[in-house]
């Protein structure tokens, strides 16, 4: 501990750049709509409230593999397509995509249009399949 001290002080200047940077990484994933969720929770979510789920791949990957009754808006034609999802407003949302990376900026355009209910899958479909959850294919 002594030690650890003694590097704090003596290396200041790295550990206030990675202070920095931590505080950066968190302001950065709060900007993000919805909250995060496992797959674990996911399940939950969707047998307990019914949720639905939204995946944001292509149609190709949806077709290949995707969550029972989860509805296909690809990330890049969402803007046009987002008046499908205006029946669903009062339920809950869990947005999916490949790596949880395109789900927190779709969450951000349903939550400035009213949804409350959104929510976002922490690593995405490949989480989902890394934990053997089951896949419907088309």
């Amino acid at each position: 501990m002594e030690t650890f001290i003694l590097f704090l002080g003596q290396q200041w200047m790295l550990v206030g750049a990675l202070l920095v940077c931590v505080m950066m990484l968190v302001f950065h994933d709060s900007k993000r709509a919805g909250a995060s969720l496992s797959p674990q929770a996911a399940v939950k979510l969707i047998n307990q409230e019914d949720a639905l789920v939204v995946d944001l791949r292509e149609a190709k990957d949806f077709k290949a593999g995707h969550i029972v009754n989860a509805i296909n808006i690809p990330y890049n034609s969402f803007d046009k397509r987002k008046a499908e999802l205006a029946k669903y407003k009062d339920k809950p949302l869990i947005l999916v995509c490949r790596l949880g990376q395109h789900s927190g900026a779709i969450g951000k355009k349903l939550a400035a249009d009213g949804f409350s209910g959104v929510r976002r899958m922490k690593g995405g479909m490949m989480e989902w399949q890394a934990q053997q959850l089951p896949l419907v294919k088309d």
